[in-house]
């Protein structure tokens, strides 16, 4: 039996979970939680062999789990399943140890044959992530970004806002928002996670 423990703030997703985990005549749904809080503590006294994450939870999130459960019991396999594909969502992930990646999207059936997978030592992924992935990981040192827009880049990777980046550069507050439209546009991405995690690789 595959011993199942699962992470997610929803209540209904957990007893959905429970539930399509109990049809499986060789899956065992042991232990459940709404965030990672206690996760060791749980791993110690559940002992899974593969636990379904959810990202976006309260007080301890997915990805904070993830690197928990990895430092203290590499030996578990963990399955991210979450509701969003943001690239740097997935490429944390994969990065902090995950055994695979899936949607709340995917149907039954593809998530127990995810389960199964990562156990028998495989890499679980919705075939919508892979392309993801493997977009991330895809050479981009030919998109050229201008000088103003590295700029424009570089102070939101610092943690500023459009409204501090416009101070500093003493510009409006729509020039910074009509750069990072265009940074968007250049990188083929949607999320300033996104683009910052391109600064940091590229520039």
């Amino acid at each position: 039996m595959i011993r199942i423990f699962a992470f997610d703030d929803s209540t209904e997703r957990l007893q959905s979970l429970k539930a399509l985990i109990s049809l499986s005549d060789n899956l065992e749904y042991v232990g459940e939680a709404g965030n990672c809080e206690n996760a060791l503590e749980k791993m110690e006294k559940y002992v899974p062999d593969v636990v379904l994450m959810d990202i976006n939870m309260p007080v301890v999130n997915g990805l904070e789990g993830l690197k928990l459960i990895k430092s203290k019991f590499p030996q578990i396999k963990v399955l991210i399943q979450t509701a969003f594909d943001d690239s740097d969502k997935i490429f944390k992930s994969i990065s902090g140890g995950a055994s695979g990646y899936i949607l709340k999207s995917d149907s039954a059936t593809r998530i127990l044959q995810a389960i199964e997978e990562v156990y028998e030592g495989g890499a679980a992924i919705n075939p919508a992530i892979a392309k993801k992935v493997l977009e991330y990981f895809a050479p981009k040192k030919s998109v050229i970004l201008t000088v103003k827009e590295q700029e424009v880049l570089k102070y939101l990777a610092e943690g500023n806002n459009y409204k501090m980046v416009a101070d500093q550069l003493g510009v409006s507050y729509s020039t910074i928002n009509s750069h990072t439209k265009h940074i968007y546009e250049k990188l083929h991405i949607s999320s300033l996670g996104e683009a910052i995690a391109w600064y940091y690789k590229n520039l």
